[in-house]
């Protein structure tokens, strides 16, 4: 049916013309984006690169997820997606429980996606860890560094394994204090570096740091050949500006290093803390898909990527139209199903009800509610038909199911399907909706 106009294609024209004079190129992309243009002004924004690493942890973090026991062969298929979706650098699982073909065939699986994209191992803890990271073909790995002295040893896992035995764990040989702690990451990176591969330093729990810390921390990793200090914020107790401050500091006491973050989400301001981060000089941001984690989790992959893209212009080399494809695999490789209104990649990320003032602006702009357009990270627009839809917005679901209906008709089953949902509590389906169009283009079925 052709519906009645609400709007005369005057005014839709001059409607245009008033968004076109609001937006600006770059916060404006046809097509793509409608943000606003203070976003992309540098006395607004501040400094930003023109590009940013987005480092992917999902693997070793699904690790951390109760109840997921995914088959090598599913994680292997998964870690395809997601360097076939851009993302340059991978943090895969790891030592526990892998043989040395093992590790092998994970590099292999990355590389033969993608040749340019990084393989890090983390969580080592012994030279022979680092021999055989190695030995498989990996560019980095990842050497923790705990934040704290004396209490260290909470994190210590020979501490527990002997304990348990009743053996007694506390010796001469017993690292005790900062020093300690630096002393056995000494070791390692410079045995790494050794072993030509990246020595990267994760310094935990970085939201006890004092300054005094920072500053011997800095001094004795980078002296140690570290090639980059990422600071991890597991309690998730860092405030974006908190981790601009830690950033710029650390970049002042070591000019030459690289410098990462890798943020949790307790707060809701993962992203938040990544975009202050990177505006203070952080080279490389840890994340993961769907945020997953222990915990609150991780800074999402997909809201990450799309605020440094949308927001601010900066690069990161995702391929944004798998991103929902991506979330997905996800959601079925972990059993762990975001919100539906996740950002980005939420089943209902891009519906905003029923009214009709907000299904049909998007005859005038698709861009206005939507500041994304879904397509651009493999998502959809969805319209649902509720209490508050007019005879607009059925019109358009009657269309889409292929009824041909009149104006009369319309209004007559908008009756019908509102006192329905009155009736029995529920939104209508597709099927039910083209049931009462039936009904009524037949004369038949009583009038509810």
């Amino acid at each position: 049916m052709d519906k009645p106009a609400v709007f005369t294609d005057e005014e839709v024209a001059r409607f245009r013309a008033e968004l076109a004079a609001a937006r600006e190129p770059g916060a404006y992309e046809p097509g793509r984006w409608s943000v606003s243009p203070l976003n992309r002004r540098a006395g607004v924004r501040g400094p930003m690169p023109g590009s940013v690493r987005l480092r992917d942890a999902t693997l070793r973090s699904v690790e951390t997820l109760p109840g997921v026991v995914a088959p090598t062969a599913a994680k292997e298929a998964y870690l395809r997606r997601l360097v076939g979706a851009g993302v340059g650098e991978v943090v895969t699982a790891g030592l526990a429980g892998r043989d040395d073909a093992a590790l092998r065939a994970e590099v292999e699986v990355i590389k033969g996606e993608n040749d340019h994209c990084r393989a890090v191992l983390p969580l080592l803890r012994t030279t022979t860890d680092i021999d055989r990271a190695a030995e498989a073909g990996y560019d980095g790995v990842q050497i923790w560094v705990q934040g704290l002295g004396e209490a260290s040893l909470i994190y210590h896992p020979a501490v527990y394994q002997k304990a348990w035995r009743g053996e007694q764990w506390r010796t001469r040989d017993t690292r005790l204090g900062r020093a300690g702690v630096l002393a056995r990451a000494v070791s390692l990176i410079r045995h790494a570096r050794d072993r030509g591969l990246d020595a990267i330093a994760p310094m935990l729990m970085v939201s006890y740091l004092t300054e005094e810390v920072l500053e011997e921390t800095v001094a004795v990793l980078t002296g140690a050949g570290a090639t980059e200090l990422t600071l991890f914020d597991g309690p998730g107790a860092m405030s974006p500006e908190a981790y601009a401050h830690l950033v710029t500091r650390t970049k002042e006491l070591a000019p030459e290093v690289q410098v990462g973050l890798h943020p949790h989400n307790t707060f809701g301001l993962a992203v938040g803390c990544a975009v202050g981060a990177v505006r203070a000089g952080a080279d490389v941001v840890e994340l993961s898909v769907n945020g997953y984690c222990g915990g609150p989790g991780n800074a999402d992959l997909a809201a990450t990527a799309m605020a440094f893209e949308t927001l601010y212009g900066v690069r990161t080399g995702i391929r944004t139209r798998r991103l929902t494809e991506l979330a997905r695999a996800a959601e079925e490789l972990t059993g762990y199903h975001v919100a539906w209104n996740h950002p980005v990649t939420g089943t209902h990320a891009f519906s905003w009800g029923g009214m009709d003032l907000i299904t049909q602006e998007t005859a005038v702009d698709p861009l206005l509610h939507n500041c994304l357009e879904p397509t651009l990270v493999g998502n959809t627009r969805k319209v649902p038909f509720t209490p508050d839809s007019g005879p607009y917005t059925l019109a358009d679901k009657l269309a889409a199911l292929g009824v041909d209906s009149t104006v009369e008709q319309v209004d007559e089953v908008l009756r019908r399907a509102r006192a329905l949902m009155a009736r029995e509590g529920r939104l209508l389906t597709d099927a039910d909706l083209a049931s009462l169009a039936r009904e009524v283009a037949d004369g038949t079925g009583t009038r509810p």
